[in-house]
């Protein structure tokens, strides 16, 4: 409830704030309004479309700005301060009419001049249509954009299919997102947070259709106004809307032998208000995948090997909807809210055969087969509403946001054994609150200086309520287990302020530098959920806080058209209550893991020389850099006595400081006019100096520096007839952690869209992985007198059909300035989900 309380008196603040300089107060003369109007044909009565109007001095000569108008001849002009103004309106076959005064004023900041009407003179040309198309990766200067709608094998996908193609980006087998190799990566949704990525991005990102992405940026150096966490960097999605008036949408979908998935879109703006809805949905065929696993364990006079075949069967669904409404109440104070909703989750049906065997007493050997069936459930909401103030000064402006996030995880699976374990049936329920409060402030003091400040909190209430039950070997005559359930309450609050210079010097010199300070207050409290106040597992409570000072500074010099950038930043990794929480997680009998609640955040520190340079039609783009991280957190894998034989149990703690060398290229090029050819090429070492206490778990092997790379590449081809080839492929090399090595990961597949009816409808065929089935991963850690492997088969063949059709009409004004509001870039969890107890992963 305070949390509730916290965003209520930062929106009052919001209100007084607009009270004290609202219309016609405090710097009354920095409001802005619109000049809009009609534009109609004098003869035919019809509206005329992209006829220019055009926007003077009252009595000037010289036009300021312009716009066009749309199909029914709307047009509006924003961003327009009280004065007195001529009005001109022009267009191919008509003479150029003028409208002199048109008065605006503080009291009245929009004028609506009706309709115009314009007589066409004696002769008059046929229509001209200009169209224009974006290209599918920008290289801003602070960040890479990647325009997912203009990829048309991205239809019919997921987010996931649509972050395995965006530079400097990799995705794992299992989901995981990496930036330049780093997993520890904050994933937006339209910049800001979503509570239902805190349980489990890799499955959230798959519920998501790839036709409701309009674009990914990706910002691998960010300064010191966002966030510290993430030390990968931020990944943003942003989800598709439109700046524009009137009503307008689409409809969208794919079948396949994949998966399915269908997107409806819903946009309208009139006046000073705006709104906007979409929904979009897929759900997964059943895929089986095979599991090999093999465990040697020699050490302390044991010699014993473990093996496990097994398959499993897995069925997704998602759905995910949204609500975005705002107002202008003039020019100076606007306010904005989006209500997002999501619902999705997976069934998993497998089993197989396990095997101990004793290769020093075969007397000793066991073995038994095994069944998992899991059911695994997540929804939520994220509510935000965002209030902004601008000043008298151009781009002189306050903003304040809160947020509140709510996810609720389920996670049912029952192990039925035919020997050796007891069968077991598991509850594991979670709950997560994240409540949002920030204010930025930018200041441009003159053409040299700009000032950037703000102030942040974000509050995190945590709950894991994890049963486990026995049952027989039927899944019947349930108990409660209490050496295996687990009732844990986790707390974190952040809180942060910034400031940031940015510094224009002559010769096309810029300073970018900026510091941030954080203070995280975390507590766990491991109640006992039991009627007699007893827990069979000894959990100690555990609080921690610390302050974290993160500077950033950023160097640029441009050359024309081209740029050259140094940069410097540094990031800080927190863990989550999934790698903290100190419950013994057995759902995995063979292989088993426990959280620490002593681990210290990941500190990392990273120094860029970027250069990009654009030539004709070409984009180059080279970056080389030097990253420093501490007290990385990575499990360790050991052996230990569990049930009568030895098994492994994975820990997390703060293992060795890696210093990692690394350059990234990414280029594209337009040999001949209708083809475009992309690549993306990221290497990187791996040279970890491991902490003495954790030598021993190592081999030697281990600390040689490994180079790591991702590869990406793909091409584009506009044939003629509105026709569309594509095509791309990826690979990304294996990835090391003191103990081993992670899966190789690559893929390609192909697409064709024909679009008709003036390009508003499309259909088209695509496919990945069309001449193999199954791909095959490979997964092997060792230590000392212990070694373990895992080759995994899934099916990534696809083929499928993709539709999309565009509706209504709609009048683009100038894009306004992005939106601020909540940016959560943090936590630290293992494979990216957190939010969970010991039990989130149990039976999958």
């Amino acid at each position: 409830m305070k949390r509730i309380y916290l965003i209520l008196f930062l929106l009052c603040a919001a209100v007084a704030v607009k009270a004290q300089v609202g219309l016609g107060g405090g710097g009354g003369s920095s409001i802005v309004g619109r000049i809009s109007g009609t534009v109609i044909d004098s003869l035919t009565k019809k509206p005329l479309d992209y006829a220019t109007v055009s926007i003077y001095r009252s009595g000037g000569t010289a036009p300021m700005n312009g716009v066009l108008t749309d199909e029914k001849g709307n047009f509006k002009i924003d961003n327009v301060k009280a004065g007195s103004y001529k009005i001109g309106v022009s267009f191919i076959g008509y003479p150029t009419k003028f409208i002199d005064p048109v008065v605006t004023s503080l009291s009245k900041p929009d004028a609506n001049m009706g309709q115009i009407l314009v007589a066409p003179s004696s002769k008059a040309l046929k229509e001209v249509t200009v169209t224009g198309q974006a290209s599918l990766v920008e290289n801003r200067i602070d960040k890479i954009v990647y325009n997912a709608e203009k990829d048309l094998t991205s239809a019919g996908g997921n987010a996931t299919d649509v972050l395995q193609k965006v530079p400097l980006v990799s995705v794992d087998m299992n989901g995981n997102v990496a930036v330049r190799g780093d997993q520890n990566v904050r994933v937006l949704i339209n910049g800001k947070p979503s509570g239902a990525t805190s349980a489990s991005l890799s499955d959230v990102l798959k519920t998501i259709p790839a036709d409701q992405i309009k674009n990914v940026e990706v910002i691998t150096s960010p300064s010191a106004k966002y966030d510290a966490e993430g030390s990968g960097g931020i990944i943003n999605i942003v989800t598709k809307s439109k700046n524009a008036s009137g009503l307008s949408g689409s409809v969208s979908g794919g079948v396949g032998t994949r998966q399915n998935n269908g997107n409806l879109n819903f946009n309208y703006n009139k006046n000073r208000f705006n709104f906007g809805a979409n929904i979009g949905g897929n759900a997964s065929w059943p895929q089986t995948s095979y599991t090999d696993f093999n465990q040697s364990l020699t050490a302390d006079g044991i010699n014993q090997r473990n093996t496990n075949n097994s398959h499993n069967e897995i069925k997704r669904h998602g759905i995910r909807g949204s609500l975005t409404a705002g107002y202008e109440f003039n020019g100076f104070n606007s306010i904005n809210s989006t209500l997002a909703l999501n619902d999705g989750g997976f069934n998993a049906d497998g089993g197989g055969s396990y095997l101990f065997e004793n290769l020093l007493d075969s007397t000793q050997n066991r073995s038994y087969t095994g069944r998992t069936i899991s059911h695994n459930k997540f929804r939520g909401f994220d509510w935000n509403i965002d209030y902004t103030h601008k000043f008298k000064k151009q781009g002189h402006e306050i903003v304040v946001s809160g947020q509140w996030s709510h996810s609720i995880i389920k996670t049912d699976y029952t192990n039925l054994f035919s020997a050796q374990y007891q069968s077991q049936l598991a509850n594991n329920n979670g709950k997560n609150n994240e409540y949002t409060g920030q204010v930025d402030y930018t200041l441009p003091i003159n053409k040299v200086f700009k000032l950037e400040a703000g102030g942040k909190t974000i509050q995190r209430r945590i709950n894991s309520n994890y049963d486990i039950f026995t049952v027989d070997p039927n899944g019947n005559n349930p108990e409660l287990d209490r050496l295996n359930s687990n009732l844990y309450d986790y707390t974190q609050n952040v809180y942060a302020g910034y400031g940031v210079l940015t510094i224009t010097l002559p010769k096309s010199y810029a300073v970018l530098v900026g510091s941030r300070l954080e203070n995280t207050r975390i507590e766990g409290d491991p109640e006992a959920p039991y009627a007699d106040g007893t827990n069979a597992q000894t959990l100690e409570p555990f609080k921690a806080s610390y302050n974290t000072f993160i500077p950033s500074l950023t160097v640029q010099k441009v050359f024309g058209a081209n740029t050259l950038k140094l940069s410097y930043s540094k990031r800080i990794q927190r863990p989550s209550l999934q790698v903290l929480n100190p419950f013994i997680n057995r759902s995995n009998q063979q292989s088993q893991s426990v959280g620490n609640p002593n681990l210290a955040p990941e500190v990392s520190q990273t120094v860029e020389l970027n250069y990009n340079a654009f030539i004709k039609t070409s984009v180059l783009n080279f970056s080389v850099y030097y990253k420093n991280t501490s007290n990385l957190i990575e499990g360790i894998a050991s052996p230990v006595e569990d049930n009568g034989v030895v098994i492994n149990r994975t820990v997390q703690n703060n293992v060795a400081e890696n210093n990692s060398l690394g350059g990234s290229f990414f280029g594209s090029i337009n040999p001949i006019k209708p083809l475009t050819i992309r690549a993306n090429i990221n290497v990187f070492t791996y040279n970890p100096s491991v902490y003495s206490a954790y030598v021993d778990f190592i081999n030697p092997d281990a600390l040689k520096t490994r180079l790591m790379t991702t590869v990406f590449g793909s091409a584009t081809l506009n044939l003629p007839k509105n026709f569309i080839f594509e095509a791309f492929a990826f690979n990304n090399s294996a990835r090391r952690t003191i103990q081993g090595t992670s899966p190789a990961f690559g893929i390609y597949a192909f697409g064709i869209k024909k679009q008709f009816m003036d390009k508003k409808a499309s259909i088209g065929f695509n496919t990945i992985q069309p001449f193999a089935v199954d791909k095959s991963f490979n997964q092997s850690i060792s230590s000392p007198g212990f070694t373990q492997s895992v080759r995994t088969r899934i099916p990534f063949q696809s083929f499928g059909i993709t539709f999309s059709y565009s509706f209504g009409k709609m009048s683009f004004s100038n894009p306004q300035q992005k939106k601020k509001g909540v940016n959560n870039d943090d936590v630290k969890s293992g494979d990216q989900g957190g939010g969970m107890g010991g039990g989130m992963n149990g039976g999958n």
